[in-house]
C-alpha cells in the first residue's frame, strides 16, 4: 500500500487504538493555536528593536 492510499482512508467507526497523528481539534483549540511561534518571535523582535531605538536616543 502506498502512502497516498494509506492517508486517503479514514479511521474505522469504532477504532480501538488512539490516533498517533491527531487531525486537529475543534473550534475551542483554534484560539490556543493561533499566533504560535511566529507571533512570539515577532514580539521578541519588536521588543529588541524598541530597546535599540531607546538606547540610541538616550546614549550620549
Amino acid at each position: 500500500m502506498a502512502d497516498d492510499d494509506f492517508y486517503s482512508q479514514d479511521r474505522p467507526d469504532h477504532a480501538t487504538l488512539p490516533e498517533d497523528r491527531p487531525r486537529g481539534g475543534g473550534p475551542e483549540d483554534a484560539a490556543r493555536q493561533s499566533g504560535g511561534r511566529r507571533g512570539k518571535a515577532l514580539w521578541i523582535i519588536l521588543a529588541l528593536a524598541v530597546l535599540v531605538i531607546l538606547l540610541a536616543l538616550f546614549m550620549p
